[in-house]
């Protein structure tokens, strides 16, 4: 039985945009997980009773292992994929203390904008990364 996905609710997400100087951060997706390989931003769906910020510090410490001080929300977007429909909240972040760690993904990088296009990130992204490649260099 199909379910329409424009009537179900969609699932809160937040992540995180941690730049480091020009270049931000980027995680890969494990290869068993749905939309896997694919590029995201750190982060991952509130839980009952949490904020989203909340659930950011707690995402990047389960994640990566880092602290991080969420600020300003960058980005929001409602995605709908054919398994779950999302709301993602994207926060610029500072990580406060540690160095990202590979917990969950299979790969990090810290990219520039310019780079974007060698990336096959997740479709929730495309109108983030679109907003990252028109800031100034």
């Amino acid at each position: 039985m199909l379910m329409d996905t424009n009537t179900r609710k969609p699932v809160e997400v937040v992540a995180a945009l941690i730049w480091d100087r020009r270049r931000f951060l980027i995680c890969r997706r494990p290869a068993h997980k749905a939309r896997g390989l694919l590029w995201e931003f750190a982060g991952g769906k509130v839980e009952p009773g949490e904020t989203h910020r909340q659930a950011l510090i707690r995402e990047c410490r389960e994640e990566l292992a880092v602290t991080v001080r969420p600020g300003d929300v960058f980005f929001e977007t409602t995605h709908v994929y054919p398994d779950i429909t999302v709301h993602l909240t994207l926060f610029c972040a500072t990580i406060t203390e540690g160095t990202p760690q590979m917990l969950e993904h299979a790969d990090l990088r810290w990219i520039t904008p310019a780079e974007i296009p060698g990336y096959a990130f997740c479709p929730a992204d495309a109108g983030i990364l679109a907003r990252l490649r028109g800031l100034p260099g």
